[in-house]
Parts: C-alpha cells; sequence; structure tokens
C-alpha cells in the first residue's frame, strides 16, 4: 500500500505571519523571523507567505508571495492592472476597510510622530466617488516597450495599462486617444510624462500639436479658477470643496486692527480667493511662477482686488516677511508630500499667526510639523480628514491651531 504523500512545504526563504493593521505609508504591518515586517497591498487579518525585499535587521520590508488566508476586508481588485502597478494601492480593501486604515494610519502617526492624542471625533469624510473621480492624472509613456501608464511603486518602469479607471470620463477619453496614437506609432519617440488636467475642456501637457497648453476653467469652492495641466490642482474635486469649507471654518477676520490672511503654497488660487472674500487683504506665496500667475489673474477676475500674489519659494518670502507682516490674523499652509522645509517651519513660526490652518496630503509630516508649531505656544483647535485619493493610502487632512501665547 502506497505512504500518503506528504503536505507541501512551503518555498524556502518564505515567511508566513498575520498581518495585524496597516501603518502609514500603506503597508501591513506584521512579525515573522525576528523582525517587524512591512508587507505590500496587505488587509488586516491575511495570514501570508511572503518573501524580503529589503532586509535592516529587525526591520524588514516584503511582498506577499501567497494568500494562506484572507483578512475579512479583502476582495478582488476590480482592476487588477492599476493595482498591480502600485496606483491603486488599497484596491484590495473593501472602501470601508480603506477609510479605517486611513484613520489608523493618521491617528498612528500623530501619536508615534508628534505625541499627540487624536481628537476623539477624527472621522474619514469619504468620497462621493469610489473609482472615476480623478480630474487630473500624469501618465508616463515608453516607446521602447511601448508602454502607456503609471510607474510602478518604487520603479521608473511604466505599467502598461488598457485603461485608466481613477480618472473622470473626460480623462478616461484622452488616455483612450493617447493609447491609440502611441498604437499607431504617432506619439514622440522619447519618453514623455503627460499631464492632463479636466474642467470646462481637457488640458494637456505637453500638447500634442506642439504649441502651449490649452487654457482650461475648474470650477472649485464657489470659485472659477483658470489654469493648464502645468499646474498643481487637486484631483478630486467633490472633496476638494468640503477641504476649503474645513480649512476656513476658523477663518474670521479680526473686529479690529489689521484684516490680513497668508496663504502659502498657494497654487492656482484655490484658498486664496474665498479667503479674499473674508479678509480685506491677501497675500498668496507660490514658487511657481506659473501658477502665481494664473492665481493673479483669478483674483482679478473674480474681482477681488485685495489679493497680492507673490512669486517666490515660501522660505525665500518668509525670511523677510515678519518684519511686514508679523503676528498676522490667519494663516493657512498647504505645502507639498514632504511638509515645511526647516526654514520654512521657522519663518512661519517667527510671524506668530493668530491661527494657523495646515492642509496636509501625509500624516507623517503633518505630525512632525504640527509637534515643532505646538512646542512653539499652539494649541490644537481641530483635526478633520478626507479621502481624496480613494483605492490609495493617502489620506487630506486639515489641522486648525491657535495661538495661546504671546511672547
Amino acid at each position: 500500500m502506497p505512504r500518503p504523500s506528504a503536505p507541501a512545504r512551503p518555498e524556502a526563504g518564505l515567511i508566513e505571519t498575520t498581518i495585524e493593521r496597516i501603518v502609514p505609508g500603506g503597508f501591513g504591518l506584521a512579525h515573522g523571523a525576528g523582525r517587524t515586517l512591512f508587507v505590500a497591498a496587505a488587509a488586516p487579518g491575511d495570514v501570508v507567505r511572503v518573501r524580503l525585499t529589503r532586509d535592516r535587521g529587525s526591520i524588514a520590508e516584503a511582498r506577499i508571495v501567497e494568500i494562506v488566508a484572507p483578512g475579512p476586508d479583502r476582495i478582488a481588485p476590480p482592476f487588477p492592472a492599476v493595482a498591480a502597478c502600485g496606483a491603486a494601492d488599497f484596491a484590495h480593501l473593501t472602501y470601508p476597510a480603506q477609510l479605517a486604515a486611513k484613520h489608523a494610519m493618521l491617528a498612528d502617526a500623530l501619536q508615534r510622530i508628534g505625541d499627540i492624542e487624536p481628537p476623539a471625533d477624527l472621522s474619514v469624510t469619504p468620497s462621493p466617488q469610489e473609482w472615476g473621480y480623478r480630474s487630473r492624472a500624469e501618465w508616463n509613456y515608453d516607446p521602447m516597450e511601448p508602454a502607456l501608464g503609471y510607474l510602478h511603486a518604487g520603479s521608473r518602469a511604466v505599467c502598461d495599462l488598457p485603461e485608466d479607471p481613477l480618472v473622470v470620463s473626460e480623462l478616461g477619453a484622452c488616455f483612450l486617444e493617447l493609447r491609440s496614437r502611441m498604437n499607431a506609432g504617432t506619439l514622440p519617440e522619447k519618453p514623455v510624462a503627460f499631464r492632463a488636467a479636466a474642467g470646462d475642456a481637457i488640458s494637456l501637457a505637453p500638447n500634442l500639436d506642439g504649441g502651449e497648453p490649452r487654457e482650461i476653467t475648474i470650477e472649485a469652492a464657489g470659485e472659477r479658477l483658470r489654469l493648464d495641466a502645468r499646474c498643481f490642482f487637486q484631483a478630486n474635486l467633490p472633496v476638494t470643496d468640503v477641504v476649503v469649507v474645513e480649512a476656513l471654518r476658523l477663518a474670521e477676520p479680526p473686529t479690529s486692527g489689521e484684516s490680513l490672511a497668508l496663504d502659502l503654497y498657494a497654487g492656482v488660487g484655490l484658498f486664496t480667493l474665498p479667503l479674499a472674500r473674508r479678509f480685506r487683504r491677501v497675500i498668496g506665496v507660490e514658487a511657481d511662477p506659473l501658477a502665481a500667475a494664473y492665481a493673479a489673474g483669478n483674483a482679478l477676475g473674480a474681482d477681488l482686488p485685495g489679493v497680492r500674489m507673490a512669486a517666490q519659494p515660501v522660505e525665500e518670502w518668509l525670511d523677510a516677511a515678519y518684519r511686514s507682516y508679523g503676528r498676522p490674523p490667519f494663516l493657512l499652509l498647504d505645502p507639498p508630500r514632504a511638509g515645511l522645509s526647516r526654514s520654512a517651519l521657522r519663518g512661519v513660526l517667527r510671524l506668530r499667526p493668530s491661527r494657523i490652518a495646515y492642509v496636509s496630503c501625509d500624516p507623517a509630516t503633518l505630525a512632525r510639523d504640527l509637534k515643532a508649531v505646538l512646542a512653539e505656544g499652539y494649541t490644537l483647535e481641530g483635526l478633520a480628514a478626507f479621502d481624496m485619493f480613494p483605492q490609495t493610502h493617502h489620506v487630506e487632512s486639515v489641522a486648525h491651531l491657535r495661538r495661546i501665547t504671546e511672547t
């Protein structure tokens, strides 16, 4: 009688572990082989076999080789191609689980990095649309493959996509037109990063006819803003509207004295214009001269003469601003993902604004900067979070700070 076959052994070098929770950066936290593991594309409760991709002793990054038992929140990504390249790194989670993970990541960063207890009422406002929400995108084109799509996470390789399910329908049609041209061999012969934006029309940079990108109008937060695809702008317009409302919730001009608001990293004027409807004077600071020019034109078109734009780096402007604008009633910050540089942070603290609204797209840098501001005589009066980018680990937040000491 033949002996029963032995169960298959796991592949050598694999570690079996259970995902405990999602941590900042979107990784699943687990433990195994004497290490703390950060596992990509994981779901809480997953029992997985992983292979290390980066070993740093007691801490390692890993990728899933086999899902032994899926966690309760794991689903099959509806668009596998965009999930596989990392552009939708949360697409394997149910939408409620995505929101819960973003809440946990923000709370974790506040506690671990900022030594800040998260507000009891902190929640993540969901996006009205879980897919097809982006009105701005950047697609990379590699003529050697050829391939058109997003870059693979941690790589310069282009993930060739048959469609882009993350963007609004108008941009989806633009993407398919680019694919058609790629297949016909009529796109440029060199690699290109196409930037696209949708408003009352489509703006594409570089423009395929060789001219300047088309100017478009986007309606956001009750304002009409002119821009083109070269300018930064928030990608999820319905969520952008509520972020602006939250950012300006405590932006009330003083009953006496200087009625001045400062908008740092102003872009094309998303916050600048609504601030100018509350404050007599608003100074917007934006390093990109193109965006600053659009912001000035948008203020002029909205008949808001109290707006003045400074087209220079925030750090440079802040270096001397305290001499002229010290102790402004309200200051709004909307820095890039890296948060405030040391010199920008010093400049803001030297101004000593009465109130600060800090709009952030990264929990870790927000927590780091809040810790520094709170140590200089401010209190955290409120914090709200928003799902600007469904299907990804990114979370937008707005922190409200008030100065409590005048020394």
